[in-house]
């Protein structure tokens, strides 16, 4: 439709709806024409492609219009080693070189395929491509309204990158047709590892892999998630830290291996990854970082071959002869309290491994003697002398020989060293294994170890190795086997059948106890007794109740030759002559026909020693008593005082120059002297000195009955405190008459007759 025939069909539309066209309106009829009829011009328009022609390789040339001068990616030279192999999979872009008239001379310029064109060269200059050979071309006509630089620059820019994944699944997919690792690092020039890494991106589980392409994690991200090949379990902890703040990688890489064993962990190092793998043991890896050997996926596959191992090397200790060995991966700090250890003598060493010694010593001073004069020793001087040290400890770590008998009844432990190393300690004897007299076993056994077995040789006291074979125990019970067993013997209970057991029969001497207190009596006073006047830390009771002996720490020296310390020694030592000490049947018998107040008074004596008065420093943080413990002790020290009516003036004690005077100040001293003999009296020492203070204080005080508060009895004080007026009352009047024998010595010599009453007239 030209522009005529628009105006007046415009017109005719406007005319029939009544309304008057304006020349806008036609300008704008008009424009709307012309736009048509050009879209229909570009519709029809054909594109025309560059033609395409192989171009012998002496007729190309590089051309200066390509844009790219910064060498990136893949180098030249394996560039032209794909080429090589694979050819040439994209075609150069050229133009015509043409003269100054215009005219074409027969050689083509490459703005667009430099690189290629360089690594063609290279193959050219290796003699493993001719030179006349035809180079596939896309051929730019001479006056093409397109610029060089604009195909070179639209060459480069219009590319679109590979994305990662793209670049692992194309991997997979040559794997899976059949090419191995080094092939695919040699087509792509990158090393087998790398092909390893991308290779295990794509074993990710798909939903991550799906994560990642669409930017919802990054690929650091994704690396951390190979380490554990289980897509469950890589989901999983997708799941759990998504929504948190924390992402990074090594918390990705410690979830998905929280559940296994380190490589550097000491069981794995004593196992070692050989044999873990060969017992069926996974490892998990990561390609990405140092994963220090990487981690054991089967925890408790490990922990197995580590008992055994453990097993196979405590069968050889025992082949030294030890009574017993105790098999553990940990031993707990203290793991020998109440063990004897022998001591051994160094095993000498051999005549091989002391002539070694010398040769390592003399090159070992050699090298002192030679570089003695140096301020450092040369790096590798340094080093040998590093090597001679530890191969000269290596041979001065002698093993320890023991007498033959002790170790009969002896036993050694087995365990591992903090670096996965196996370390035996040997040479322990247990309590029930030491020497006995045969005497000291009683007729008919222990009843609480019946049916326990008894290996115990009663002609010597101790097991003979040589008889049942070492024991092999882990957690106290024997491994690889029961217990051996002589002739005719029964083999132990289990250990969680006795328990349950003698549970039974504890909850039901409970109840006969709770209704016999005569009974209840005898076994308290068994216990007592055996606390009281046994010293042996091995001596056991079924009942839970002692007597815990409270020593002094801080006493005075007297206080061993006073009256009371007299006084529990004679009484204890009529108990002892008494009680048959040496067997707990004659004791129970003993203590069961004692009259009911012999009893009560033997139960008296071995609390005795359990009383605590003691007024101990206070620690506030936690360790020994605290201040509202030490109020309460105090307290009910001050209740147990009233009601055995305690004197201590009766008890012997009595306020001397050691015992209290001269380890107080002055003022406590006048403070004594007041309460004891007045204020008069106490004035009359004000003016001496502390030494000469002290002296006369004991003096007044000898026999006055006077005790300082921590000694006297809260109950007797509120007396005193009842007749504080007329005390007072008194102190006044014995103010005013001074008696000579209250006088001080330097005084009393010195007064007239009538010296007392002229000091008080004075």
């Amino acid at each position: 439709m030209n522009f005529l025939t628009a105006v007046k069909n415009h017109r005719e539309r406007e005319r029939s709806v009544g309304l008057r066209v304006t020349g806008n309106e036609i300008g704008r009829v008009a424009s709307d024409a012309r736009r048509g009829e050009n879209l229909m011009t570009k519709a029809v328009q054909k594109i025309t492609l560059s033609p395409s022609r192989d171009i012998p390789f002496d007729k190309l040339m590089l051309s200066q219009s390509n844009v790219r001068r910064i060498k990136a990616g893949v180098s030249v030279e394996e560039l032209a080693e794909d080429i090589a192999r694979r050819g040439l999979l994209q075609s150069l872009s050229v133009r015509p070189v043409v003269a100054d008239d215009g005219t074409e001379t027969g050689k083509f310029e490459i703005p667009a395929g430099g690189r290629r064109f360089q690594a063609l060269s290279l193959l050219v200059k290796q003699k493993r491509l001719a030179k006349t050979t035809p180079i596939p071309c896309i051929v730019r006509v001479a006056g093409s309204d397109i610029l060089a630089e604009d195909d070179s620059l639209a060459e480069n820019m219009q590319r679109v990158a590979l994305h990662p994944l793209d670049q692992f699944r194309a991997f997979v997919s040559l794997r899976d047709k059949g090419q191995s690792d080094a092939e695919i690092a040699a087509a792509f020039f990158v090393t087998p590892q790398i092909v390893k890494q991308r290779l295990k991106l794509a074993s990710v589980a798909p939903a991550l892999l799906e994560v990642y392409a669409e930017d919802g994690m990054t690929l650091e991200q994704l690396m951390a998630f190979t380490v554990n090949p289980d897509h469950a379990r890589q989901v999983q902890v997708w799941d759990a830290i998504n929504s948190s703040w924390n992402k990074e990688p090594f918390q990705i890489r410690r979830m998905l291996t929280e559940t296994s064993v380190r490589a550097s962990d000491r069981r794995a190092i004593f196992v070692g990854v050989e044999a873990y793998e060969a017992a069926g043991g996974t490892m998990l890896h990561d390609l990405f970082q140092g994963d220090d050997g990487g981690w054991f996926e089967d925890p408790a596959l490990l922990d197995r071959l580590v008992s055994e191992k453990l097993q196979v090397e405590a069968e050889t200790v025992a082949v030294e002869g030890w009574k017993w060995i105790e098999v553990a991966l940990d031993l707990p700090y203290g793991y020998s309290h109440g063990l004897r250890s022998l001591s051994g003598d160094p095993a000498p060493m051999t005549d091989d491994e002391g002539a070694a010694h010398a040769k390592l010593l003399a090159e070992y001073r050699a090298l002192e003697e030679e570089y003695e004069g140096q301020d450092e020793f040369p790096e590798e001087i340094d080093a040998r002398l590093g090597v001679l040290e530890v191969a000269m400890e290596k041979l001065e770590a002698r093993p320890l020989i023991f007498d033959a008998e002790e170790i009969g009844r002896a036993g050694a432990f087995v365990t591992l060293d903090c670096y996965g190393a196996l370390a035996v300690y040997r040479g322990y004897v247990r309590p029930e294994d030491e020497p006995v007299e045969e005497t000291a076993v009683q007729d008919g056994g222990d009843p609480a170890v019946a049916g326990q077995g008894d290996d115990r040789d009663l002609a010597d006291g101790h097991a003979s190795a040589a008889h049942i074979g070492t024991i092999i125990m882990s957690g106290g019970q024997p491994i690889g086997g029961d217990l051996p067993e002589d002739d005719g013997a029964l083999k132990p209970l289990p250990e969680r059948l006795v328990m349950e057991l003698t549970a039974h029969r504890t909850l039901a001497l409970r109840e006969a106890i709770g209704r016999s207190p005569d009974v209840a009596l005898t076994l308290l006073l068994l216990k007592l007794v055996t606390d009281t006047f046994r010293t042996s830390s091995a001596s056991g009771s079924c009942l839970e109740a002692s007597v815990r002996h409270v020593y002094m720490s801080a006493q005075a020296p007297d206080l061993k030759d006073s009256v009371v310390a007299k006084l529990v020694d004679e009484r204890h030592a009529e108990w002892e002559a008494d009680l048959p000490l040496g067997d707990d049947a004659a004791l129970w018998d003993y203590l069961t026909v004692l009259d009911q107040g012999s009893r009560l008074a033997l139960l008296a004596h071995c609390l005795s020693f359990g009383v605590n008065a003691l007024h101990e420093k206070v620690n506030p943080y936690g360790a020994g008593i605290s201040a509202g413990g030490l109020t309460r002790r105090m307290a009910h020290s001050d209740l147990v005082a009233r009601a055995t009516d305690l004197d201590m003036v009766e008890a012997g004690w009595e306020p001397t120059i050691d015992t209290y005077l001269n380890r107080v100040p002055k003022a406590r001293i006048l403070e004594a002297v007041r309460e004891a003999k007045g204020e008069g009296t106490a004035q009359l020492l004000d003016h001496l000195k502390k030494g000469e203070m002290a002296s006369e204080a004991e003096r007044l005080l000898k026999g006055s009955g006077w005790l300082p508060e921590v000694l006297r009895r809260n109950d007797l004080v509120a007396l005193d405190g009842e007749d504080c007026a007329e005390g007072q009352g008194a102190d006044a009047e014995a103010a005013d008459s001074v008696s000579e024998a209250d006088l001080p010595a330097f005084l009393a010599d010195d007064l007239p007759a009538e010296g007392a009453s002229m000091l008080a007239a004075e």
